[in-house]
């Protein structure tokens, strides 16, 4: 669906009919929430169709669009955030989203709307400004409920029968039949030397369909195919393997679903001790024994693994305590104007501690300064990854960086 039929959808979109504004009203109020919404998802963007508000600054309107990938929605229906935020602003993935920002979103939940065929083609929504302790799983399941009621009226919303979801859906079949992920690497450097010591293997896909990763795996996993996404994109970029130099590890992101399926160990194995694992979820992890019998698996072979969001908040000093991981990735948002904030350091100068303290590595993101890389090695930091030591690129190019960019 193009930009123009986006706006078409929310041109036509009329507001709801009364007992769908009574369900509205009603679950924003039982669940003590700011704003209640009701969307329509295209190839490309969420549509409101219909809203329940208190009066105040947080304020939303029928036809208001928004690009899909600035969303909420698409991150949790691709599992990578979870449908209950009790304070969006300590969740490492939600904090950095513009969205957060603009509408001061300090809590939310979130359901999806399926269609006849039961693929999502849309999203009941709460949000609040300030944090909400009291959300839980139980709240869940009341929007669940609500969510049940509005399927049953979805026709005098407008919902198309055919949505435009399931062509994403279809289209991400054809990735999955066509092999069709480009891999592209992002350096890991030793802040003192330059020397590229790893690469992080990255997905990328068709722009025109996908134009970020997270739409692709947001379709994967509306589409019931995530883990397979994530293994193909995994098989994809272990095929360059051989041509890392002696020495240099790669390693792959794969969620704590796609680690516990069986065939997920058995592909790292079969690769040797150069592969290292990125556990990349920012869900609350279901069964954490099976979690770690796959990575004690990986470990007493050899391999890395790694935990992400280090510093985060959320879920990350659970994942490290749990994980025992080999490698620590720092947080951003800690790593982001460290040379400027005492505070930053400190913490830093903290996690570096017990990373040695572990035989750990400790790897810096989103390194974009030299005063930032400065301030790390000053603090124990070994290595680093970030713009500032290379962005991205093809194996070749991720190799060739160094000290300086």
């Amino acid at each position: 669906m193009s930009v123009d039929e986006d706006r078409d959808v929310a041109s036509t979109a009329r507001g709801p009919a009364p007992d769908v504004q009574q369900i509205l009203d009603r679950v924003r109020e039982h669940l003590g929430m700011d704003v209640a919404f009701l969307s329509s998802l295209t190839t490309s963007a969420e549509v409101v169709l219909a809203t329940s508000t208190e009066t105040g600054p947080m304020q939303m309107a029928v036809g208001d669009v928004r690009d899909l990938d600035d969303t909420y929605c698409v991150r949790v229906l691709a599992g990578l955030l979870p449908p209950v935020l009790p304070d969006a602003r300590r969740h490492p993935v939600a904090r950095e989203l513009a969205v957060t920002r603009d509408l001061g979103i300090g809590a939310y939940l979130g359901a999806p709307l399926r269609g006849p065929d039961g693929e999502p083609v849309g999203m009941l929504c709460c949000l609040a400004r300030g944090a909400n302790p009291l959300l839980d799983e139980d709240a869940l399941r009341v929007l669940g409920l609500a969510a049940a009621l509005v399927e049953d009226r979805m026709g005098v919303l407008g919902l198309p029968h055919r949505p435009a979801v399931s062509e994403r859906v279809r289209w991400i079949r054809a990735v999955l039949a066509e092999r069709g992920v480009r891999s592209v690497f992002q350096p890991v450097v030793h802040l003192g030397t330059g020397e590229v010591v790893a690469v992080e293997a990255l997905s990328r896909f068709d722009p025109e369909r996908f134009p970020t990763p997270v739409h692709a795996f947001a379709a994967a996993a509306a589409a019931g195919e995530g883990v397979e996404l994530e293994l193909l994109a995994a098989e994809c970029a272990l095929a360059r393997l051989g041509e890392l130099p002696p020495g240099v590890r790669m390693s792959v992101n794969l969620s704590a679903e796609a680690l516990t399926d069986p065939r997920t160990a058995d592909l790292l194995l079969a690769h040797g001790p150069a592969v290292g694992v990125e556990v990349t979820e920012h869900t609350p992890v279901a069964d954490y024994e099976a979690l770690t019998a796959v990575t004690d698996r990986l470990r007493a072979a050899g391999h890395q693994v790694a935990v992400d969001d280090a510093g985060a908040g959320f879920a990350s000093l659970r994942h490290v305590l749990q994980l025992r991981p080999t490698s620590i990735k720092l947080d951003l948002a800690l790593v982001r104007g460290c040379d400027l904030d005492p505070v930053r350091r400190a913490l830093i100068r903290a996690v570096a501690e017990f990373a040695r303290g572990i035989d750990s590595w400790l790897v810096a993101e989103g390194v974009e300064t030299e005063h930032e890389r400065a301030a790390l090695q000053a603090l124990g930091v070994e290595y680093g990854q970030g713009y500032l030591l290379g962005r991205p690129a093809p194996l070749d190019v991720a190799l060739r960086s160094a000290a300086g960019g």
